[in-house]
């Protein structure tokens, strides 16, 4: 196994444990109305998802797009030989 998926499995039992000790009721606080109780299993669970969520958006790398690309997606041929000059520029280069 790979270090990363240790780390992983690891990081995902902590997380577990902790969750599953957190279980008891604790009011949560809307802005409007009254406190409601909720599992904190429930709150840390569901902050950590859109955490996850968030950091995955956030960091996932973004796609370039090079002129190269594009280019050889038209089918766009390039010159056969650039190494001939023209009788012009051959007088200006001597």
């Amino acid at each position: 196994m790979k270090a990363k998926t240790i780390i992983i499995i690891v990081i995902t039992a902590l997380l577990t444990t902790f969750l599953v000790i957190n279980n008891d009721a604790v009011d949560f606080d809307f802005l409007i109305g009254a406190p409601v109780p909720v599992s904190k299993l429930l709150v840390i669970g569901i902050c950590v998802l859109v955490g996850f969520i968030l950091g995955f958006i956030v960091g996932r790398p973004k796609k370039t797009v090079s002129s190269y690309d594009t280019e050889i997606e038209k089918g766009y041929q390039a010159p056969e030989n650039k190494s001939s000059l023209s009788d012009e520029d051959r007088d200006y280069i001597s």
